[in-house]
């Protein structure tokens, strides 16, 4: 029996989500606390491309392969590929700034533990 490759790609999506969300909940190191968020994220990224993701489905380009009739049934759908693509820049960048936070947080305590920040006033 073999498993599309939807839900092999929901359950790894899954899988990762809740390992980032570990690695955020359980860790008070601040780089193990951006490396779960980046997993959560890839995550997030996997799931969505396995909404529009369908077993031996085609490009979603109507010609001579993809009948209008079954274009509906047999073509992926491009949207969350293309939501992914631009999650994935935003999300580059939002993990660039958390390491240049860490850094200068760890430039003013000489630690990377969350316990030491929690002194500070906002």
């Amino acid at each position: 029996m073999e498993l599309p490759v939807s839900q092999i790609l929901l359950v790894t999506g899954f899988f990762l989500i809740l390992i980032g969300i570990w690695g955020v909940l359980a860790h008070r190191n601040i780089l193990r606390i951006i490396i779960g968020f980046s997993l959560l994220d890839t995550g997030i990224h996997i799931v969505m491309v396995a909404t529009g993701y369908v077993t031996g489905g085609t490009a979603p380009i109507i010609d001579a392969a993809l009948e209008k009739a079954n274009a509906a049934a047999s073509a992926v759908d491009p949207i969350p590929s293309a939501l992914v693509v631009t999650a994935i820049v935003i999300g580059f960048s939002v993990t660039a700034i958390m390491l240049a936070f860490a850094r200068r947080l760890y430039d003013a305590k000489k630690t990377l533990d969350i316990g030491a920040f929690t002194e500070e006033k906002w």
